[in-house]
């Protein structure tokens, strides 16, 4: 089971920024497609961004096109999520995952990581 950890997260006023990292432990992520998930109170867990092994194909929710990048540096073994131009929606529990196809969807994701919390409020 591949092992990940997701830091980065904290408060942030609206239009601000923040850069998550997804670092593998024990693995090496460039097999892995990386998907990026939130999930806020009350509501269901929802796909953000993912990335392929290759890094060649990006997916996007609609809700953070133009505002989220998702890239990965294999040399460090970490992937990361740009954040831009926040919203106080974006507020949520952020996670990123591993699996073999990069998609919005959670069931193309075995692995998990804990989570990091992002709050945008003024």
């Amino acid at each position: 089971q591949v092992q990940l950890v997701e830091s980065g997260g904290g408060l942030v006023q609206p239009g601000g920024s923040l850069r998550l990292s997804c670092a593998a432990s024990g693995f090496t992520l460039d097999y892995y497609s990386i998907g990026w998930f939130r999930q806020a109170p009350g509501k269901e867990r929802e796909g953000v961004s993912s990335i392929s092994i290759s890094g060649s194909s990006t997916y996007y929710a609609d809700s953070v096109k133009g505002r989220f990048t998702i890239s990965r540096d294999n040399a460090k073994n970490t992937v990361y999520l740009q954040m831009n131009s926040l919203k106080p929606e974006d507020t949520a529990v952020y996670y990123c995952a591993a699996g073999l196809i990069a998609s919005l969807r959670r069931t193309s994701f075995g692995s998990w990581g804990q989570g990091t919390q992002v709050t945008v409020s003024s």
